[in-house]
């Protein structure tokens, strides 16, 4: 497992430096010699999409996501099992609900492509098929961990 979670973030390293790059020589040909590139334009929004979804659904753990923990810290440990199963069942069955509309989606968007690069839209959106995935594994071991009453400790601060 550690190095599946390795090998993620090192892709989205990769992609978050392929994006700062193009950054750079986006900004070096409009400021520098006046000749904006528009395959630079549309290269960064590419790969920004990709750098936030890809971290969303694979490198980013669930105690570093943004929480409102004033009700959760405030309850027992009964009451939080309860609480981490509804919020994840909830997540977990959105998220696979939406996967087969997703994924018919992207696979359509096979017949587009960007204007300057010429990508295929299917490569350009299928990292959010992804997340929706990494949504449902992840929401599925949280509701695993919490039957077994594992995650159920104060967040924030007081922890």
């Amino acid at each position: 497992m550690r190095w599946l979670k390795k090998a993620a973030d090192t892709i989205g390293g990769i992609i978050f430096l392929c994006l700062f790059l193009t950054f750079l020589v986006q900004v070096v040909a409009r400021f520098g010699f006046n000749k904006p590139l528009p395959w630079s334009d549309e290269l960064a929004v590419i790969l920004y999409l990709w750098a936030i979804l890809w971290a969303a659904a694979f490198m980013v753990p669930e105690r570093e996501q943004v929480v409102f923990d004033l009700l959760w810290n405030s309850v027992g440990k009964g009451t939080r099992r309860v609480m981490r199963i509804l919020g994840h069942l909830m997540v977990g069955s959105l998220a696979l609900v939406a996967l087969p509309a997703s994924w018919d989606y992207v696979h359509f968007m096979a017949r587009e492509s960007s204007p300057v690069l010429d990508i295929s839209f299917q490569w350009v959106f299928l990292p959010f098929v992804l997340l929706l995935i990494a949504l449902v594994v992840r929401s599925a071991w949280a509701i695993w961990q919490a039957f077994k009453g594992q995650g159920l400790e104060a967040q924030g601060i007081a922890s």
